[in-house]
């Protein structure tokens, strides 16, 4: 089977057939690795930082499924670093030589950074910033954390950004309890056992039925990692039902809609808005996770970064999104 592999410029937004030139201009240069990155806000975040630090670095979009590619393209000179997106967040771990605590606990890796050794090898290192991203998008747009300390908190989804969720609600959001919620049993199953594997399984709740919805207490937190689809099988159906179930219960919260692509706008997102929920855009885990990897990347504080200038930006791509 063969592989397609697109390599684009924030800028330009074109096709670049040759990565050795777009490389040549720079002094350093990261990848965005996975797939239908078109959309992704990654290298515009990004390329904001480096120009307000006056570094002539940019992160490369690679939408491929060639891992080996990747491996081969990391070992370059000037690599910084990369975002690792879907489908590689777990398949990238055994290929690398350290993981941080996050990423080893989640078991996903979204950030590949290097560290250097006295003889002058470089260590191939992972992390896992989408822990970072979930937390601060509460503790940076939720006045009040008594909306969701001590109280339970529900997860959407059993995927890679559902374990993130899980772990960083667990870990600083001071929850009683994760009620995890998904189309898919067997989702939630794995989850479960993965979590408990590494100490915190006792913390969740699987709510598999409207009826069990009705009788739990409302969560404070809810964090949706699905896609914005409508409902089809019969397991979205109830899926959607449980979620309406928690969404209109006396006690409200804040929901943050982890899915914004291509659309930070989703009808998860409306329907919560509507029911008097506090909704934080997908976009808000977006920044406060690219701040932290670029932590990693260049070294500085997030004090040293363009946090407000990369706010900025973000919210005018926003503007454009919601223009369309």
């Amino acid at each position: 089977m063969s592989t397609t592999t697109t390599v684009t410029r924030e800028r330009k937004q074109t096709v670049a057939p040759d990565l050795d030139s777009q490389i040549a201009k720079l002094d350093r240069h990261g990848l965005l690795f996975g797939q239908k990155l078109t959309a992704s806000m990654s290298p515009l975040l990004h390329d904001v930082v480096y120009r307000e630090l006056g570094l002539n670095w940019e992160q490369l979009r690679l939408d491929s499924t060639d891992m080996d590619l990747f491996l081969r393209l990391i070992r370059h000179p000037k690599f910084y670093g990369a975002s690792i997106t879907m489908p590689h967040k777990v398949a990238i771990i055994p290929h690398l030589d350290e993981l941080t605590e996050e990423c080893r606990d989640v078991g996903a890796c979204n950030t590949l950074f290097l560290r250097h050794l006295p003889d002058g090898r470089r260590i191939f290192c992972g992390a896992n910033t989408d822990v970072i991203g979930i937390r601060e998008s509460f503790v940076q747009n939720v006045s009040d954390p008594s909306v969701y300390e001590n109280r339970p908190a529900m997860v959407i989804g059993g995927g890679g950004a559902a374990r993130s969720a899980i772990y960083a609600i667990h870990k600083w959001l001071k929850a009683t309890c994760i009620y995890v919620v998904s189309r898919d049993k067997s989702e939630i199953t794995a989850v479960v056992a993965e979590c408990s594997r590494r100490s915190y399984g006792a913390r969740l709740v699987h709510v598999e039925t409207v009826e069990q919805a009705e009788a739990l207490e409302g969560p404070g937190a809810i964090v949706s990692c699905i896609p914005d689809f409508p409902p089809v099988s019969e397991g979205e159906k109830v899926l959607r039902r449980i979620i309406e179930v928690m969404l209109r219960k006396e006690k409200k919260g804040a929901l943050l809609e982890m899915c914004y692509n291509p659309s930070p706008y989703t009808a998860l997102g409306a329907l919560a808005e509507s029911e008097g929920w506090q909704v934080i855009l997908g976009t808000e885990a977006l920044i406060w996770q690219g701040i932290e990897q670029d932590k990693y990347w260049t070294g500085r504080d997030s004090s040293e970064l363009p946090v407000s200038q990369v706010k900025k930006a973000i919210a005018a791509r926003l503007a454009q999104i919601s223009r369309q």
